[in-house]
């Protein structure tokens, strides 16, 4: 081959006549990998890994081919990661090779890695010799040792070298995905946001958030609030590292932990923000609020929504968002714990693009609580591995703050509690007094009629059956205009529309009753005089505790705990419940007593086996020690089947249900008839229109797998694609669905409802 200047990484665009030569790509790629890998310590790292990625593409026939397929749509079908694999392995940086091996397909468990790349190089060895001819032109300055620019920790512990994998791989795909779309759109340079100025950022939010709190709450609730808010934002001038903020609901841990998180970045000049939260409803939610502080008309936003439901095509702030979503590319990042844990322990450069961003930046994790206990070990010891080798600091907030530290992972990391006197700020915002009706067990109705007969009243239950018992009694016996209903049989936006009228009907005055399920817990902003919880876990009461006299205008809630006669209960809360039982109730402490919950927790981690060997977190936990990537994010290979066992891979939720659409969930007749048009383009299109799909993503709602076990439900989806209903699928439900408690489901099928 005569020089590298004939030799291209990437055919123009459909629209352009400009070839990618493959030396601007390595560099262009190395460049934006150490840039982003920098922050912790890996910039000398990526920077080869980027640099020897793609050196594959210089041998003839991928080189030939490419020239064959340019301006169609197939493939050069030629491997081309194989040799820099090789390279980068042989030159010094072993296993963390895997990340350019991984760089299309995804990260390997490391102990197949040699077999694959022998395989591949075997299969291509004319290729991969004219490619190496090729390789001191392309690269003038690759060292004959790259092992000096690892890090000494990443050798010296598995867990931080896996760790590192990760951070590296993200910025290895992420700078490769930049810097070849800036080559298919034209652009000079990739696109990436300048370093934003936090100091400016933590200003405006102090400016707006002082007159976004004035005249909330009483005096005395608002007093309270800023105290929580000074001490959180006094701590935030120490180094990085783990903190805490344990305030009761109602404290304003959601403005509070912002402003810690926002002054940490300006004083230790840190790069984003991002904020993790468990349930849809409460990142919709704070965005909302966090847009109000941060984001300015005419410039480019500052807050970006990330998650499932996300509206990337609003014509306002929609292209921005939808490209800065797939590498977090923001300043202050709003998304789901789904979102980001799923993302840290993946294998796919999709998935994973985002993931170096968590390096140098603040992660508060709202609701904290809510993480899934069987997950607890990979994401504890995740946590950890990024606040003490990656720079990255972790505020854990919560009403209900987890005793994580009885837990081997987290057993002897250092922590900073941002409020100074916990015990004293529960008792100067105890706002609620606390009754049990355990013995006799009432019946869900006669709970019902109690809490008609207190003005307005909200009931939690344990299931959407549950709760729509208790509507229905309701329905039965009151204007339709006092009762609600909230549960997952909803669709997302028929949701949002209750929750606006409940609240609007509370600051009128106006008389209401709610039952909802536990979804209304975490975060959902609703004051009411009394709430009814049927018995839950200790921290599903005390965040149901946190819906009354939320604003402290009386001078006592009532929050009444009952053990329902006809009541069912997720699976899940067997353990749970049999624990808060043990600590809490009439005769033993009430849920909001700092000094035991503790004890609870350690109970309820014991009770799991959260520390056995076998259980799923530790096996994940093993797996990651070896480097098996796959086997994290997949299960481990079953030798007789050739399968993989998704039940031991990284779930942060159990079951993949089936997706259901629900355009009778719409607001309007005229909105149903262009969802269900929209359902029929969908269906007709070779192609979906992912712009138009995601139209869906407000009128669909979740059922468990297990419904595929029955015809009569399954008999009333039909799919969007395909023709079969299955795990994962996308269907439309063609049953009934009831204006006030959504899909109309048989009684012997309520549990499908996830």
């Amino acid at each position: 081959m005569s020089g590298t200047a004939s030799l291209w990484a990437h055919s123009p665009a459909p629209s352009g006549t400009r070839w990618h030569a493959l030396r601007d790509h390595l560099r262009g790629t190395a460049d934006l990998a150490r840039r982003f890998a920098a922050p912790f310590g890996g910039g000398d790292v990526a920077y080869w890994l980027g640099a020897l990625h793609d050196v594959g593409k210089a041998g003839c026939d991928w080189q030939g081919k490419l020239k064959a397929v340019a301006g169609t749509d197939q493939p050069v079908g030629i491997d081309h990661k194989a040799l820099g694999t090789r390279l980068a392995s042989e030159r010094g940086l072993g296993r963390l090779a895997v990340a350019i091996y991984g760089h299309h397909g995804g990260l390997v468990d490391v102990s197949d890695l040699g077999a694959a790349v022998k395989g591949r190089l075997a299969k291509n060895r004319g290729n991969v010799a004219s490619a190496e001819q090729a390789l001191s032109q392309l690269l003038p300055d690759l060292p004959p040792s790259l092992a000096g620019l690892v890090p000494a920790s990443w050798r010296q512990d598995t867990r931080v070298g896996e760790m590192a994998v990760r951070l590296c791989f993200s910025a290895l795909v992420d700078a490769d995905s930049l810097d070849t779309s800036a080559h298919f759109q034209g652009l000079a340079e990739p696109r990436v946001r300048d370093v934003v100025d936090f100091g400016y950022l933590y200003d405006l939010f102090e400016r707006r958030r002082g007159e976004a709190v004035t005249g909330r709450g009483t005096a005395s609730i608002g007093s309270v609030r800023e105290q929580v808010f000074a001490d959180c934002v006094a701590a935030a001038g120490e180094p990085s590292g783990m903190f805490r903020l344990g305030a009761p609901t109602g404290a304003g841990k959601t403005l509070a932990s912002a402003g810690f998180a926002l002054r940490h970045a300006k004083e230790r000049g840190m790069r984003r923000v991002i904020v993790a939260v468990p349930f849809l409803t409460i990142t919709e939610q704070n965005a909302s609020v966090y847009r109000g502080m941060l984001d300015e008309d005419g410039v480019e936003p500052v807050v970006l929504e990330h998650h499932s439901q996300a509206d990337f095509d609003d014509g306002l702030g929609g292209r921005w968002a939808r490209l800065a979503a797939e590498n977090w590319d923001a300043p202050f990042v709003v998304t789901t714990f789904v979102r980001l844990f799923e993302s840290l322990f993946g294998r796919k450069p999709s998935t994973m693009r985002r993931v170096h961003r968590l390096a140098n930046s603040v992660i508060v994790l709202d609701e904290v609580q809510a993480l899934p206990h069987r997950m607890l070990a990979p994401i504890l010891d995740g946590l950890r591995l990024l606040v003490e080798h990656f720079g990255t600091t972790v505020l854990l907030s919560s009403a209900t703050q987890p005793e994580f530290w009885a837990l081997n992972e987290f057993s002897d990391l250092p922590v900073t509690d941002l409020i100074r006197d916990t015990p004293k700020l529960v008792n100067d915002l105890r706002r609620v007094r606390f009754e049990w009706q355990l013995e006799p067990k009432p019946t869900l109705v006669e709970i019902a009629a109690q809490a008609a007969v207190d003005g307005s009243a909200l009931v939690v239950t344990n299931t959407t059956a549950d709760a729509k018992t208790v509507f229905d009694h309701w329905r039965d016996t009151e204007p339709e205009d006092v009762a609600w209903h909230l549960s997952t049989r909803m669709c997302p936006d028929h949701r949002r529309r209750v929750l606006e009228q409940v609240r609007q009907r509370l600051q009128d005055g106006q008389r209401v009753l709610l039952v909802s399920t536990q979804l209304i817990e975490a975060g959902v902003d609703v004051d009411f005089p009394v709430v009814f919880r049927a018995q839950a876990p200790a921290d599903s009461l005390l965040q149901a505790a946190g819906r009354a006299n939320r604003e402290g205008r009386l001078a006592s809630g009532r929050v009444v705990v009952f053990a329902p006669a006809d009541g069912g209960q997720p699976p899940a809360y067997k353990t749970l419940v049999d624990c808060t039982r043990r600590h809490f109730g009439p005769d033993r402490s009430d849920p909001d007593n700092p000094n035991t919950l503790p004890g609870y927790y350690t109970d309820v981690y014991d009770a799991l086996n959260l520390d056995d060997g076998r259980h799923v977190g530790q096996q994940i936990q093993q797996a990651r020690a070896r480097w098996a990537f796959q086997t994290v994010t997949d299960g481990p290979l079953d030798g007789s089947t050739g399968r993989r066992d998704p039940k031991l891979a990284f779930r942060m939720i159990d079951d993949e249900g089936i997706s259901v659409v629900t355009p009778q969930g719409a607001e309007t007749p005229e909105q149903q008839r262009d969802l269900e048009d929209l359902i029929e383009r969908l269906r007709r299109d070779p192609v979906p229109d992912m712009a138009q799909l995601r139209r869906l993503q407000p009128y669909t709602t979740n059922v468990h797998p297990s419904v595929l076990r029955s015809a009569g439900v399954s008999a009333l989806m039909r799919p969007l694609f395909g023709i079969e209903v299955r795990r994962g699928a996308l269907v439309e439900w063609c049953g009934g669905y009831d204006r006030h408690t959504g899909i109309d489901l048989d009684p012997r099928f309520e549990d499908f409802v996830l």
